[in-house]
């Protein structure tokens, strides 16, 4: 099974992308957190890949811009109800750090912000989730049980408050979720939420 795929973004479509690696074009579906990440077509890109074989479909390749998208990816499949198509979903409104937040949070509204993910469905996956390595960070403790004293919410990261900022400045949430991912990978984790906003704004007005 092919599990990583280096070449260049020959095109994009609106489910996938056609990566060509030495004359070979390889057909990858992604998401769409993934597509909006990729390179400008021609330049080269690294994509991870979870293949899938089916008889009704042959061989699919699921591709991922991080090792943590696709184990992510992987452990949403392993949930019953969870296919391809919505472990995709999820991906595209929460990151893994974010997926991971939100069930040590057990936050079943953020996981189901996702399409074609009801209530029912996202607390299954934060119930079976629970206590899995979604990413190589370290995961936040889960939250009070109900019947303790309400106490006050987390402190988002840097990177939601940023978002939050954009959309609040009209910016459509998956505009504002890849401009500020794009500025945390060039700033780095120690970007103040100001310096993504800035960097945000940039990315939007070219």
């Amino acid at each position: 099974m092919i599990g990583r795929l280096r070449g260049a973004v020959a095109e994009v479509g609106e489910e996938e992308a056609l990566i060509d690696v030495m004359g070979v074009g390889y057909i990858v579906r992604c998401g769409q957190r993934t597509l909006q990440r990729l390179p400008a077509l021609g330049e080269e890109t690294l994509v991870h890949v979870e293949s899938q074989w089916s008889e009704n479909q042959g061989l699919r390749l699921y591709g991922f811009l991080t090792r943590d998208d696709r184990r992510a990816f992987v452990l949403l499949q392993a949930i019953q109800g969870v296919g391809p198509k919505a472990a995709m979903a999820v991906l595209d409104v929460l990151s893994p750090a974010e997926l991971a937040s939100a069930v040590a949070r057990e936050d079943k509204a953020a996981v189901g912000r996702a399409n074609g993910v009801g209530p029912k469905l996202a607390l299954r996956i934060i119930t079976e989730l629970k206590g899995k390595p979604i990413t190589d960070g370290p995961v936040l403790m889960a939250a009070p049980s109900t019947n303790a004293a309400p106490s006050a919410p987390a402190k988002p990261a840097a990177t939601g408050d940023a978002v939050a900022a954009l959309m609040g400045l009209g910016v459509a949430e998956v505009n504002a979720r890849r401009v500020v991912e794009a500025a945390a990978a060039k700033l780095g984790d120690e970007a103040s939420v100001q310096a993504l906003i800035k960097a945000g704004l940039q990315e939007l007005g070219r």
